[in-house]
């Protein structure tokens, strides 16, 4: 006989709909799997093991000021820029930021554009010399990692001063690593042998480099690693390094994705996978999300990084308290390689962990950031799996932050988080541009091409990746 825990009730009716189609056996592992909620993870005290959950336990929120999370400061590289502040202004006005490629000759390919970054400059924050060596996507790392430090509240001079260095890290992953160097390499193998490989191919080539250089040049001597699970990187990273924080492994965590895959070999193995647009006549409207017409994503560039911290070491510090990161979960389709389940099961399972990790009830949240990357048979999954939760979805406005800048990638979940905290902090709901023709099965607020002013109570930002990956992050204001 298996012995299975009770499903809380703080799950909503989503998790018993989507139950009624598993075995028992099934129903078995599904429950078990559920990840503790944090009010009983401790345990039931003197060594004991936590007490089963009842059916009528409420969510309840973390309240202890060492293991509460707040979001402190914010940098982001994006094809609108390096500001967070301008970034935001961008979405709201519904700007689209794709256009043709021109950083090389893509007249052969398929799909001609993307969200090219242009006129990005490192001054200030990367030498000149190191600068001309470095991979794009180390570059886009470093700059946005020094600007969440330093709108975070500190001197990029007088960091370690400021706080224990040993408990500052951080975790900044990449989908894709540093792909210029990486064709760059093998081209000068082929063309003038080994000999005239850099010395440099492999550090930079090596998806933990960024977080290790920023280590580096910050003096952060704390958990340093790198994630990589495709375009759930970002939000892979933000759970995990929260959950450093909440472990008492680190006071403060510097946590998110970049990616610089616009290069021949980025935007041809994409295409050999039919995963892009093709929509070369008008690239700014390619990207559309849950419109009846798309035909793919369009692929994006950039970095987006958070700096958590506990709410004592914030508070202690006197530090700027932006928003608060409640709770997250990541998961696994278990699937294909890259489709996602039709029924949304890992999806929605994800989300409902998320919530559960965060003492949240479905009903508290009125706002979803989507992963939504304007693909066939994505955003239709998404959409399914957001109705096995949230019952009512009346009360929630959902948008697509990729209808304007592409798909970033391993950086995408960054800059969506950065997107969900500024609709917090400014009441204000950026468009999903490009909705001419929309899904039936769509029927969600999804801010169709105008912003909209809303108080949001609980946000949560969805980012999935090839192989199943899934990964929701839970975003609120702060209060005290």
């Amino acid at each position: 006989m298996t012995q299975t825990l009770i499903c809380p009730s703080s799950l909503g009716a989503g998790v018993s709909s989507s139950m009624e189609t598993l075995s028992l056996n099934e129903q078995s592992h599904f429950r078990l799997r559920l990840p503790t909620p944090p009010h009983i993870r401790r345990g039931g005290g003197n060594g004991h093991p936590p007490p089963f959950i009842s059916a009528s336990a409420a969510p309840r929120r973390e309240t202890d000021p060492k293991k509460r999370v707040v979001i402190t400061g914010m940098g982001l590289v994006s094809v609108f820029g390096t500001n967070v502040d301008v970034y935001y202004d961008r979405l709201l006005a519904g700007e689209s930021g794709v256009s043709t490629i021109d950083r090389f000759d893509a007249s052969m390919f398929p799909t001609r554009f993307g969200g090219q970054i242009r006129r990005f400059t490192s001054e200030g924050y990367i030498d000149g010399k190191n600068d001309r060596r470095l991979d794009d996507y180390l570059r886009y790392c470093l700059v946005s990692g020094k600007k969440a430090i330093e709108s975070a509240g500190f001197d990029l001079h007088n960091i370690t001063n400021k706080i224990d260095k040993e408990r500052a890290g951080i975790l900044v992953g990449t989908g894709m690593g540093g792909l210029k160097v990486f064709s760059d390499g093998v081209q000068s193998l082929i063309e003038k042998g080994y000999r005239k490989i850099s010395p440099f191919f492999i550090p930079y080539l090596i998806p933990n480099m960024g977080s290790a250089l920023l280590g580096i040049d910050l003096g952060f001597m704390g958990p340093n690693y790198s994630i990589s699970t495709a375009c759930a990187t970002s939000n892979y990273c933000i759970y995990a390094a929260a959950n450093h924080i909440r472990q008492g492994d680190a006071d403060l965590m510097v946590a998110g994705g970049t990616e610089a895959p616009i290069i021949p070999i980025g935007l041809g193995g994409f295409v050999a996978c039919r995963a892009l647009s093709t929509r070369n006549d008008d690239p700014q409207t390619a990207s559309r999300p849950w419109d009846k017409d798309r035909d793919g994503f369009v692929m994006g560039e950039g970095a987006g990084i958070l700096v958590l911290e506990s709410l004592e070491h914030a508070m202690k510090r006197d530090a700027p308290i932006i928003a608060e990161y409640l709770g997250g979960a990541v998961n696994c389709d278990a699937h294909h390689m890259t489709d996602p389940r039709a029924d949304g099961l890992g999806v929605s399972t994800c989300i409902e962990s998320s919530l559960e990790d965060a003492g949240v009830a479905a009903e508290e949240v009125n706002y979803i950031n989507a992963h939504a990357t304007s693909t066939p048979t994505g955003d239709l999954a998404e959409i399914k799996a957001i109705k096995n939760v949230f019952r009512n979805t009346s009360e929630i406005k959902i948008n697509a932050t990729k209808s304007m800048i592409g798909h970033c990638l391993g950086a995408s979940g960054g800059l969506e988080a950065i997107a969900t905290v500024k609709a917090i902090t400014t009441g204000w709901l950026h468009p999903t541009i490009n909705q001419f023709n929309p899904e039936p099965s769509a029927d969600f607020d999804t801010v169709a091409k105008k912003k909209k002013q809303h108080e949001v109570n609980v946000a949560i930002s969805n980012s999935f990746g090839f192989g199943g990956h899934n990964s929701v992050l839970v975003f609120s204001a702060f209060k005290p």
